[in-house]
């Protein structure tokens, strides 16, 4: 697991927004999808869920959200 990666996840987790954290963050999207994607695979659970037109954190994810602080 990389700090960027969890440093990305805390960003993504505050905002809701992956277009939002894109923009905060300085990346393209396709970069934190891959993040992220890394992080689950690594969790072995998905750590968010379509919530609207935003995402938001599924039970794993507020798990490692808490870890991550």
């Amino acid at each position: 697991m990389e700090l960027r990666d969890l440093r990305y996840f805390e960003t993504i987790a505050e905002l809701q927004h992956l277009g939002r954290a894109s923009a905060k963050l300085h990346r393209t999207q396709p970069a934190l999808t891959g993040s992220i994607r890394r992080l689950e695979r690594e969790c072995g659970a998905a750590l968010f869920e379509r919530a609207g037109r935003g995402i938001q954190l599924t039970e794993a994810g507020r798990v490692l959200l808490k870890w991550a602080q």
